[in-house]
This record gives structure tokens, C-alpha cells and sequence, in this order.
């Protein structure tokens, strides 16, 4: 191989590589991969304190290479890395399905859009797709628009049009659908047991709807569909990326895989070869960064791909061209964000707290008064999936304080919550905040508990409300984010 084939691998292995990095500046190995090749990088909430300082940070990187892909995985709702330390400003999806106003969701996405565009991110790992099939499932729910098909369907086409009119390019994810899983991929390897009838009814749709509304890029999923490919796992495998994705579905656009330090591949397959598979398969660019960030992590994969090629393992052509998909989507963003600047459609700015308090579903009985005294709360918390994070505040206690001076609250992770409770409240009236009642029977139990003993209490569900309605007042919100929680809170004082 000649020095200038050789440094052309090199360049290309790193192109297609979206590694992560520690720090809220880039370091200095970062700007020099950059310089060598590394067209990509993924910010995480560990990389953000202010929007000035994202700013900052991403004009840091784009001094290094102009036209860099700053992605960030930024769906609204519970998964927010622009707001990880506030909570969001916007509802997930769930909360937009439940308003089902297509127009709605894509001036959300829009104005969500245009605030990662000021910060200098152009590459957004969103909308979920997921038809959230499975009501166990413990990574998708309010990440999904719901339940229903024809309704993920068209929010994601609408998504997907209002993030990219700002100029941010959309990552539909997680092909070929993670809704039917009750096992989450950042732990495990899930397993989808459908036929491909159901696949092309259910879970592939929304996906044919994102390609028809020209989602720059999809991101795949690490499940194992036997249907498909009964040996790898969707982000290995070429009957899922080349015939499924690009034959079937005529897909031309830029595939990404999951993180690959996810255990689903990082304990199956590991972290190189799963990266050199998943090329082989047909992806473009490897994510990784979540939790592997150094620049370590960017030599190995380099050198595993250029290992791969230079043995026959990974053809050189492959490489080449899933660069060059990198490369064009860059070369989109530019165009895109000068198409953006010049756009007359605005949307107003606290679009997201109108969606919200859209979303909000309230069940009351005669025992319900609005409350003029500050309240006590307690929030029933489960183990945050990885997605989520635990970094991020949720509820309805900070709200309810600004608007009750005085509120008090406490967090809970077992059924002694009730009885802690109800010593802590005294005369005070109970706020009970739940996330996905239907899959904790603690937290069942607790508000059963509650409930007896306390039948004015409020309970405010912040998942999926599969759970009956109860309490005096029953509010189900759709999502964590922080305009879900500012929206109940307005409704539990009355304003």
C-alpha cells in the first residue's frame, strides 16, 4: 500500500468514527484527530454547563475543522443533554403524541432545533421512531410517541421536518425498532420475537415515514430480530442495513449505530470488532463516547478498521464510501443552516411549556380542592435507565415551590415511602409524584398505602399512564421534562 493510499485509510477510519470527550473544553488530542481526520465528535451532559459554553466549545472545535459534525443526543423531554442540569424546556415525545398535533411537534422540534443551531450543534441523535409496543419496556416509553403505529408515524415525519428546517440534521432512531423490548440494550442484548409481517406493519413504519420526510441520518438499534437475521444483532447485520434499509426501504442517507460500548455489543462482540462488523454491514459511523471518551478509545477503533481493511476484512471501498456519506452529511448542514438563517418561520419561544401544558390529562373527584398552602411531596423514583441519566431533576416540587413558597419534598425508592410520608406531611396535603407506576410494584403498593390513609393525596404520573387514574386528583403529565412538571404544578395550585 503507498504512504498516500495509507494516509487516506487513516483519514477515513477516522472519519467515520463520532467519538465522545471529557471536559466542557476540547482537549488537546481532540483538535489534533480533527486535524488528521476525525470529522465527527458527540456531546454529552458532561460536556455542557451553559449555553454560552457550548458556544464556545463548538466554535473551539470548528476553528480546528470547519465544517465538524457536532451531534448530541437532545430528544426533549427525559433525555436532555442542553439542559441536563435543569431539566428541559420542551416535552418529550410521549407528551406531543398524547396532544397529536402534528403541527405542534414540529414547531417543537423546530424550536428546539434552533437553540442546539445557536449553541453550535448540527447533528441531532433524534426522534425516537419506536412504536412503544411492549408497556414493560424499561428504555423506550416516554421516549416513544406511543403506542399506536400511524401516530409515531406521522410525529416522527413531523419531527423530523421541524428539527431539520431549523438546520440541525435528524437522527431517527433506533432501527429497526426497539418499542417491543422489555430489556434495555445498554444492559443487555434484547431479543424481538415478531414475524416480519408485524415488523413491516408496526416498527418499520414510522421508519418509511422518516425517509420520506429526509431524515439525514438513522440510528440503528442493538436487537437481535430472528426474523431478520437470526445471528447479529440489527447494527451487525447486513440483512437488516444493506437489504432491509437500503434495498427495501431505498434508504440513502447517513447510517449511525447506537453507542458501542453499550453492553448489547461491547460484551457480545466488543467494542473493535462490533465496529469493523458493523461497516462491513453497512453502517457509516460509529457511535461511541457515552462512557468511553478518551482518546484512546479513537485509536483503537481507528487502528481496528484499518487493521480490518488492510487484512480483507473490511473492504477498502466500504470504508471509503461509508466516509463519504460523513462528509456529504456536512457538507448538508452548511447548506442547511444558511437555508435556516434566512428562513421567515418562527415559532414562539416558550413553545415548549404551551406543548406541555397541552399534554397534561387530569382526572379530579369531589374530594379535590386547589391548594393555597404549600404542599409536601414525595417523588416514588426508579432506577434511571442509562438513556435518561440520573444527572437530571424531575418532578413537580421545584415548581410547586415557586408557586407555594414553602413546599417541602423528599425522594423515595421503596415502600417504606409511605409510612416515611405520612409521619413527614403531618396536616399537609400529599403530592405523590410516580414515573411508570405500571412497572414498579413498590410504587403500587406505597400509593395504595397513601391513599388509604390519605384519600386527599395527588398523584401526578410522569411516565406512561397505564395505571388507572387515582387519587383526588390524577395528573398525567407524559414525561418528566421540566415544563411537564411546571404545567402539573399549575394545575395542582389552580393557576
Amino acid at each position: 500500500m503507498t504512504t498516500f493510499a495509507s494516509d487516506t485509510l487513516t483519514r477515513d477510519a477516522l472519519t467515520v468514527l463520532q467519538p465522545g470527550f471529557p471536559g466542557t473544553e476540547a482537549p488537546d488530542w481532540l483538535l489534533r484527530r480533527l486535524g488528521e481526520g476525525l470529522a465527527s465528535v458527540g456531546l454529552f451532559g458532561r460536556n455542557i454547563a451553559t449555553p454560552e459554553q457550548v458556544a464556545a466549545l463548538t466554535a473551539q472545535l470548528r476553528a480546528e475543522r470547519e465544517d465538524v459534525l457536532v451531534a448530541i443526543d437532545e430528544e426533549g423531554g427525559d433525555v436532555t443533554r442542553l439542559e441536563v442540569r435543569t431539566g428541559s424546556s420542551f416535552p418529550g415525545n410521549h407528551a406531543l403524541g398524547a396532544v397529536d398535533d402534528t403541527g405542534l411537534t414540529r414547531q417543537v422540534a423546530q424550536e428546539l432545533g434552533r437553540r442546539l443551531a445557536a449553541s453550535g450543534v448540527n447533528f441531532n441523535w433524534a426522534p425516537s421512531a419506536d412504536v412503544n409496543s411492549n408497556p414493560a419496556n424499561p428504555v423506550i416509553g416516554v421516549r416513544s410517541f406511543g403506542a399506536d403505529t400511524d401516530l409515531a408515524a406521522r410525529h416522527t415525519a413531523a419531527y423530523v421536518t421541524g428539527l431539520q428546517a431549523a438546520g440541525v440534521a435528524a437522527c431517527t432512531k433506533h432501527f429497526p425498532g426497539h418499542g417491543d423490548t422489555a430489556i434495555d440494550s445498554h444492559e443487555a442484548l434484547p431479543r424481538i420475537e415478531v414475524g416480519r409481517d408485524v415488523l413491516a406493519k408496526r416498527d418499520l413504519t414510522p421508519f418509511r415515514a422518516a425517509i420520506a420526510a429526509g431524515s439525514r441520518a438513522i440510528m440503528t438499534a442493538h436487537i437481535l430480530v430472528p426474523a431478520l437475521d437470526p445471528t447479529r444483532p440489527a447494527t451487525l447485520s447486513r440483512p437488516v442495513l444493506r437489504d432491509l434499509l437500503r434495498g427495501e426501504l431505498g434508504y440513502d442517507g447517513l447510517i449511525v449505530t447506537d453507542g458501542m460500548e453499550m453492553q448489547a455489543i461491547a460484551a457480545t462482540y466488543g467494542i473493535e470488532r462490533g465496529s469493523v462488523l458493523a461497516l462491513a454491514a453497512g453502517a457509516d459511523a460509529i457511535c461511541v463516547g457515552g462512557g468511553l471518551n478518551d482518546e484512546n478509545i479513537v485509536r483503537r477503533l481507528r487502528d481496528a478498521l484499518v487493521t480490518a481493511v488492510r487484512t480483507g476484512e473490511l473492504p477498502e471501498e466500504r470504508l471509503a464510501d461509508a466516509a463519504e456519506r460523513v462528509r456529504a452529511l456536512a457538507r448538508w448542514t452548511r447548506s442547511a443552516a444558511v437555508s435556516a438563517a434566512v428562513s421567515e418561520d418562527r415559532v414562539p419561544s416558550d413553545i415548549g411549556l404551551l406543548a406541555a401544558r397541552r399534554a397534561v390529562r387530569v382526572t379530579r373527584t369531589d374530594a379535590h380542592t386547589p391548594l393555597t398552602e404549600p404542599p409536601y411531596v414525595v417523588a416514588l423514583s426508579p432506577v434511571a435507565n442509562i438513556a435518561v441519566g440520573d444527572e437530571t431533576p424531575w418532578g413537580v416540587a421545584a415548581e410547586l415551590a415557586g408557586l407555594l413558597p414553602g413546599t417541602e419534598t423528599a425522594t423515595h425508592t421503596d415502600e417504606s415511602a409511605a409510612q416515611a410520608t405520612l409521619d413527614a406531611a403531618g396536616t399537609r396535603r400529599i403530592v405523590t409524584v410516580v414515573r411508570d407506576e405500571h412497572r414498579h410494584e413498590w410504587m403500587a403498593k406505597t400509593l395504595d398505602t397513601l391513599l388509604s390513609e390519605r384519600p386527599d393525596t395527588i398523584v401526578v404520573e410522569m411516565g406512561v399512564p397505564q395505571s388507572p387514574p387515582r387519587g383526588a386528583l390524577h395528573i398525567a403529565t407524559h414525561g418528566a421534562a421540566r415544563v411537564c412538571g411546571r404545567a402539573a404544578a399549575e394545575i395542582i395550585a389552580g393557576q
